[in-house]
């Protein structure tokens, strides 16, 4: 537990009654309303100090403060150890063969004054119970579609003359097995372009994949439930016509579609960012 730390006007009262008026540590205890324990570490705090009775003039109290308990905002006692790099030592755990006794034994090793393997565990484990917990998706070839828009769009310019433009935006659509991945540009992001943003898709890979994921738009889901969802029925007419499904994402879980927010970011640095000073004009 952290040590209490006592007002300084009370320690120097705590010392006036015990130096100066030779009282026993429980009376002391009993009139400044300290607890015997709390008034006795303050007295070895005082003799460790070095300091004598009485206080020099010049000392003040933040200055008392410092002698006897150190720097404001420090934890004593605590870690004093030193510790190995939990991370590095996590991603070994995962290498075949390694167990936590081998990287025990190899950081007592370099820090003989180490902890010892009981409570090496226990720090492990405390910091590993922290570690947020994710599910690795395995995905096959062909098997998963994951489409999605990106969130900025590229200004096109539709008047030479008064330079007025238009944002397009862009559709994105990436193989969950290879991670090949499609991007194609349109005006609006209404049910029209988003059929005609898949059937551009579907040329592009030459197929249709099993399955199609898509997050939880308007356009594409109409009620948004985890155990049933409501698919637009344009879209699910779509979809049975390339012999594919629509498995929409959880709504407000990004990672179950972490192959598309990905992609989203390559194409949003890798295009929108590389061409951030360029000018589109609108071929008439």
């Amino acid at each position: 537990m952290p040590t209490e730390r006592i007002a300084m006007r009370r320690v120097r009262e705590m010392l006036r009654l015990s130096r100066d008026a030779g009282l026993a540590t429980r009376e002391v205890a009993r009139r400044t309303g300290v607890a015997p324990s709390t008034l006795r570490e303050m007295f070895r705090r005082f003799e460790r100090s070095g300091l004598a009775w009485p206080l020099p003039l010049d000392l003040a109290d933040a200055g008392l403060e410092t002698l006897l308990y150190g720097e404001a905002g420090t934890k004593q006692g605590r870690r004093r150890r030193v510790e190995p790099d939990w991370a590095a030592l996590n991603r070994e755990l995962k290498r075949k063969h390694v167990t936590l006794q081998i990287l025990w034994d190899e950081y007592i090793e370099t820090n003989p004054d180490g902890y010892r393997y009981s409570r090496f565990c226990d720090l492990y484990r405390a910091w590993e119970a922290r570690l947020p917990v994710t599910m690795r998706q395995t995905h096959l070839g062909g098997d998963k579609l994951f489409v999605d828009y990106a969130g900025d769009t590229v200004p096109v310019i539709v008047d030479p003359r008064t330079g007025r433009t238009r944002g397009a935006h862009i559709f994105v659509a990436v193989m969950g097995g290879s991670s090949l991945s499609f991007a194609h540009a349109s005006w609006t992001e209404t049910l029209p372009d988003w059929i005609d943003a898949h059937a551009r898709t579907f040329a592009y890979f030459g197929r249709a994949a099993r399955l199609l994921v898509p997050d939880n738009p308007k356009v594409a889901v109409i009620k948004a439930c985890f155990y049933d969802p409501q698919v637009n029925r344009t879209y699910a007419e779509m979809a049975a016509h390339y012999d594919t499904a629509v498995l929409p994402a959880r709504p407000r879980h990004p990672r179950d579609k972490a192959k598309v927010e990905a992609a989203v970011r390559i194409v949003e640095r890798w295009l929108l960012g590389r061409l951030r000073h360029r000018r589109f004009p609108w071929p008439k």
